[in-house]
């Protein structure tokens, strides 16, 4: 197609020139609205025009010279932009690729000219409009919390890569740029950057898997020259979103992946055009998944090197992965994985089932996660784990135990996970502890444990009932202080026995954590799966009468004092206190010296507000507080009580840690709903203990739903140390 042919294609954007009309061109706003196209100058021709009424100026020459001037300026605005847009369109084409139509999305509409403003003083010209420079303002995301951040499959210390990187990158050599935990044993080489080696992406200055407006990633890369243009621009941020998916690791749950495109992505270009000088790109991520398969989605923007002004943007680039054709993506019948699915952990050990699985046992197809014998719970109410930052299984690396087979399910059957826990995990950093909190101990123990039970078939015998899955309580027992920063933990579960009763299926778990080879947390717990109307007739602890707490059954009434939790967590500078996702206590009531021991007693009441972050993760379509945070709650009050006690003076800079080898039990007959209003737990503190540079507190506590008391825990205990203080 000719220049020609492509300029009569081309719709024209702006305002017929009429010599005759005597109203100034508005001021182009910073965000043009889309108009209308204006009519061809042959349209004029349609409407009557009366001079003498319409043109107040007619036999005024100065008039008509200076209108003349400011219509003149405003038809020259719009021929620019036709030919900018022309241009853009012609370079589309020298990409290789059909030309790109250049629509109002890229080129701003001129605005309606208003009515005629007051004539000005005799002799005074208008000023000359300003032809429109800049796009409009970048769209705008919310930015992600830390809980709720994508979790990378392999990280990399690489930060910036050179022409020599990308081209090893482009030929699918991932492995040897990123390093070995990206090694997919081959099959990674249909991943690549670009087709046939045009690459567009001459180095990258930086990669941030926190950056960007959104916090969901960030690169940073100059572009090849001469600088690319139309389609070229699409192709760069493409290039761009295919590296952070690499580099994340999204193919490394597929075997033999390679990359698909999404729907065509939106470009905007600067109506000034972009030069011909060098160019950087910035690459923002605003999504990121596994489910229904791994995929990223971004916005772009193009800079000249060095400069401020946005030149182009691309908007909703979207690129996903696919299994190589023929390739499983799941396990098979009775669970079994015939072939290997692509996934390998740290170590390079391969495992069965990956993070791709893992996503969609909590909120995507069973089938895909478990096999085809679950195809059935996909999308409605069933057995799932929690999701977002509550995930706390990766992987599970074996299997041993036959689905559906009742010897299995007896007891004996057991399986092997792991959990890899980056020093950036949100509980790290909204933690009072110098390590991980205690709900997460607990929480990644417990999933382990449950999925080797349900995986079996605890629930296969009727899969058309509706049924939850619920902890009734457990014991568990540290066995060495360690810090957990950038661990990988391996969970090594055991299915000790199966109970079917009428409406529900109890089932018991034995587990161990380790973490180098080294056990270092153990426990023992029970599992039950509810139907409906076993959950809808729980009773609590006390055969469904209504206990009062020992604050309210004392009399008379004790003194009691407040503990302002808030304002202390408001103290950026306060030191050992939960914040953000943990926050869970605002204030709590002290009664010195009271309590079950004579030891004291703590009080507090926590109001459920139905948008509390948990409940979109625990669990999806069936959305429950999680018992472990009910636990954390009781924990936090015993380490406010602690740090406002006498006993924790003369400790140089102490932290918490979880108490070793001291076992403590829980039990739970109930669980806190969306609409529950509140919770309310006692502690009654029991001991103190005291060692060099240590002092340690151990506690019963109870907690209330409105009514009904659901949990209890018994030698609940915290500990405050100084680094390096000896054991005990």
């Amino acid at each position: 197609m000719t220049v020609v042919d492509q300029a009569q294609r081309l719709d024209f954007v702006g305002e017929a020139f009429d010599p005759l009309a005597f109203a100034a061109p508005a001021p182009v706003p910073a965000s043009p609205p889309p108009s209308p196209t204006a009519p061809s100058p042959a349209d004029t021709s349609s409407t009557e025009i009366n001079p003498t009424e319409t043109n107040p100026t007619r036999t005024n020459p100065t008039e008509l010279i200076r209108h003349l001037r400011a219509t003149t300026a405003a038809a020259h605005a719009s021929a620019l932009r036709a030919q900018a847009a022309l241009q853009l369109r012609v370079l589309a084409g020298l990409d290789g690729g059909p030309a790109r139509p250049v629509g109002r999305a890229a080129l701003p509409a001129a605005p309606a000219l208003p009515a005629a403003p007051a004539l000005p003083a005799a002799g005074a010209l208008p000023p000359v409009p300003a032809v429109p420079v800049g796009l409009p303002p970048a769209p705008v995301w919310p930015r992600v919390t830390t809980e709720a951040s994508f979790k990378p499959l392999a990280r990399s210390a690489v930060r910036t890569l050179g022409a020599a990187d990308l081209d090893r990158l482009a030929r699918g050599a991932i492995a040897d740029v990123l390093g070995p935990p990206y090694d997919q044993d081959g099959h990674d080489r249909s991943v690549r950057l670009a087709a046939d080696g045009g690459l567009l992406l001459a180095a990258v200055d930086a990669i941030e898997l926190r950056g960007g407006r959104p916090g969901r990633g960030l690169v940073r890369a100059r572009l090849v020259g001469p600088a690319p243009h139309g389609e070229g621009l699409v192709e760069a941020a493409a290039q761009a979103a295919r590296l952070f998916a690499v580099y994340v690791g999204l193919h490394l749950v597929l075997l033999d992946a390679h990359f698909v495109d999404g729907a065509a992505p939106g470009l905007q270009v600067d109506p000034g055009g972009i030069g011909s000088g060098e160019l950087e790109l910035v690459l923002e991520v605003t999504d990121v998944d596994l489910v229904p398969r791994p995929a990223l989605r971004a916005d772009a923007e193009i800079r000249a090197v060095g400069g401020d002004q946005v030149l182009a943007r691309v908007t909703d680039v979207t690129v996903g992965l696919r299994e190589g054709a023929g390739r499983p993506v799941g396990p098979g019948p009775g669970g079994t994985t015939p072939v290997w699915l692509g996934r390998k952990n740290r170590f390079g050990d391969r495992a069965m089932l990956s993070e791709f699985h893992m996503a969609h046992f909590c909120r995507g197809d069973q089938e895909i996660a478990l096999g085809p014998e679950f195809a059935g719970y996909t999308g409605r109410k069933a057995t799932r784990l929690p999701s977002g930052g509550l995930l706390l299984v990766d992987r599970v690396l074996e299997v041993h135990g036959t689905r559906g087979d009742p010897a299995s399910l007896a007891g004996g059957a057991w399986h092997v996970t792991e959990y890899d826990a980056p020093a950036d995990s949100w509980y790290f950093a909204d933690t009072a502890n110098a390590s991980m909190p205690n709900c997460v101990y607990m929480e990644t123990s417990l999933q382990a444990a449950l999925m080797i039970g349900y995986y079996l078939g605890a629930t296969l015998g009727d899969p058309a009932a509706s049924v939850s899955l619920r902890n009734l309580g457990g014991t568990a027992r540290v066995l060495r202080e360690v810090d957990l920063r950038d661990a990988t933990i391996r969970q090594h579960s055991t299915l000790l026995s199966t109970t079917d009763m009428p409406g529900s299926s109890l089932q018991s778990f034995a587990y161990t954590l380790s973490v180098d080879g080294e056990p270092f947390y153990e426990g023992e717990t029970m599992f039950g799966y509810f139907s409906d109307a076993a959950l809808a007739n729980q009773t609590g602890l006390d055969a469904g009468r209504s206990v009062p707490t020992w604050l309210e059954a004392t009399s008379p009434r004790p003194a009691t004092r407040t503990l302002d939790v808030a304002a202390r967590r408001a103290d950026p500078g306060a030191p050992l206190v939960a914040r953000d996702h943990l926050a869970l206590l605002d204030t709590l009531d002290v009664v010195d010296g009271g309590g079950r021991y004579g030891q004291g007693y703590l009080h507090a009441v926590r109001p459920i507000d139905p948008n509390d972050w948990f409940f979109a993760r625990h669990f999806h379509l069936d959305p429950v507080i999680p018992g472990s945070l009910g636990v954390e709650t009781v924990i936090q009050a015993m380490q406010e009580w602690l740090l406002d006690s006498p006993h924790a003076e003369g400790l140089v800079d102490p932290a918490f840690v979880l108490p070793v080898d001291a076992p403590f039990t829980w039990k739970y007959r109930g669980q806190f709903l969306p609409t529950d209003g509140e919770t309310r737990l006692e502690v009654h503190l029991k001991e103190v203990r005291r060692a060099p540079g240590r002092v340690r507190v151990t506690a019963d506590a109870s907690v209330w739903k409105p009514g009904l008391r659901i949990y209890e825990l018994i030698d609940v205990a915290v500990e405050l140390r100084t680094d390096g203080a000896a054991s005990w």
